[in-house]
This record gives structure tokens, C-alpha cells and sequence, in this order.
């Protein structure tokens, strides 16, 4: 679990967060939606401690995170595994050495455990034929798919996952949020996805954080989101013809 309380962040005289708390609980996935300029990747930045927030705390299962000593951060980190927007894989190395790679930095395994592992979890994504060819050589949705395998590589506690379906197809988007979704709940991690993809949001979203102009404005549930009466939110939801006209039924 993690838990976030009164989370305030500015850049000069622009404040991007104001006062933002919520849980985010373990074994579900849990979202952050909002338009673009809101403040959901700058909050996701301050939970996994990219930026440090002004105000507030971060506590990863009771650990306060943004000001620990750094052996503290250092141990929280480990148990970290993050899905970067555009795949973040490295040209030069194969799918199985892109894998590998944070248990290169990270441990001191031999190389056939490391091997174990990273098959394993490309088995897991179910891309073990792939794991000799290069990120070239294989799709964009492949490609989230390695991004997936090495960011559960090192068994970790809580995922973070930024626009997973950035330049996805439809069919394509609907299996990388499946892949999260059963991954998540398979292996009990606390996932955060900053996300606005609204078929995301309704197919795997069971709890929800919405923010608008840095502000937490709802939360709640895929099975409450069409409901909530709430003018902001209504307005990024039903942007979309085709949930407008969901609505109109329910």
C-alpha cells in the first residue's frame, strides 16, 4: 500500500499540486487521470521520488519515502519497478539483455539464475520465442510487453506505469491493460498507471484518482465513474462520443 498525504508541489510561482492525499492499495490497479497540465505525471514523479513534493509525505506500507535517509530510499527503490511511456529499451542490447539488465545493476546472482529469472518473466509476457531478437525487430506492443517483463524482473512490491498505451492500437492497448491488470493481482503489487485512455480507465481501473488543475477533485471506482456527479470529471469522461452515449442508457 501506498499512502500519500496533503501532497503539495510548485515551480516558481506555478503551483502544480495542491494538497493531494489518497491510498493507493496493494494488489489492485489503481489510476490517475486528468487532461494534460493537471499534475498526474509530476504527482507520480513525487510518489516514486523523482521530484521531492514541498509539502507532504509519501509512505510505501508505513516507510515515509520523500524524506527517509537514504538507506531507507535506497531499500524502497529496490522494490520498485517502473514501465516508461515510450518502452525505455536499449537499442543495442537484445529482449533478454534488456531484461536482464536491472539484475546486472542490482544483484550479484550468477548468470544462469539471472537467465532463470528473465526468462521467467518473458515466458510470463508471453514472449520467450523473442528473447534473442533485437527491440527493431519486433513491435511496438512487443515492445511494452519487454518493458512489462523487465519491470517485474526484480519481484517488486509496488509498479509504477506511465501511458501504457501510448501509440497502441485498440486490440493491442486492450492486452498491455489485461498483462498489467492480471500481473498485478497474480503477484499482489501496489500499481500506480497515470493514464488518459478511458477504455483503460473503465476496463481495469479499481480505483481511480482524478485530478483537475492540481487539485484531487474524485476517486473512486470504474463502477462508479459514469455515475459521479461531478462537472469536471464528467467533462474528461464523456469527451468521448461513444460514453456520452453510455451515459445517456444507464
Amino acid at each position: 500500500m501506498i499512502e500519500i498525504e496533503n501532497i503539495t508541489k510548485s515551480f516558481g510561482d506555478k503551483d502544480v499540486l495542491k494538497g493531494i492525499s489518497g491510498v493507493f492499495e496493494q494488489g489492485k490497479t489503481n489510476m490517475i487521470i486528468g487532461a494534460s497540465g493537471t499534475g498526474k505525471s509530476v504527482l507520480l514523479k513525487c510518489i516514486v521520488g523523482l521530484l521531492r513534493p514541498d509539502e507532504g509525505t509519501v509512505n510505501f506500507n508505513g516507510r515515509e519515502f520523500a524524506r527517509g535517509n537514504k538507506d531507507l530510499q535506497r531499500e524502497i527503490r529496490r522494490e520498485i519497478g517502473m514501465l516508461f511511456q515510450g518502452g525505455a529499451l536499449f537499442d543495442s542490447k537484445t529482449v533478454e539483455e534488456n531484461v536482464m539488465f536491472p539484475l546486472d545493476m542490482l544483484t550479484n546472482e550468477s548468470r544462469s539464475d539471472k537467465l532463470e529469472r528473465v526468462h521467467f518473466c518473458l515466458e510470463r509476457v508471453g514472449l520467450e520465442h523473442a528473447a534473442k531478437r533485437m527491440p527493431s525487430e519486433i513491435s511496438g506492443g512487443m515492445q511494452k510487453r519487454v518493458g512489462i517483463a523487465r519491470s517485474i524482473v526484480m519481484k517488486p512490491k509496488y509498479l509504477f506505469v506511465d501511458e501504457p498505451n501510448s501509440g497502441l492500437d485498440p486490440l493491442t492497448a486492450i492486452t498491455i491493460d489485461n498483462l498489467i491488470h492480471e500481473i498485478t493481482t497474480e503477484y499482489n503489487i501496489t500499481t500506480i498507471i497515470v493514464s488518459h485512455d478511458m477504455n483503460s480507465v473503465m476496463e481495469i481501473g479499481e480505483y481511480i484518482m482524478f485530478l483537475h488543475k492540481g487539485y484531487k477533485v474524485w476517486e473512486g471506482s470504474n463502477q462508479q465513474i459514469t455515475k459521479a456527479d461531478v462537472e469536471e470529471l464528467n467533462n474528461f469522461v464523456f469527451s468521448n462520443k461513444l460514453l456520452r452515449d453510455l451515459r445517456q442508457h444507464l
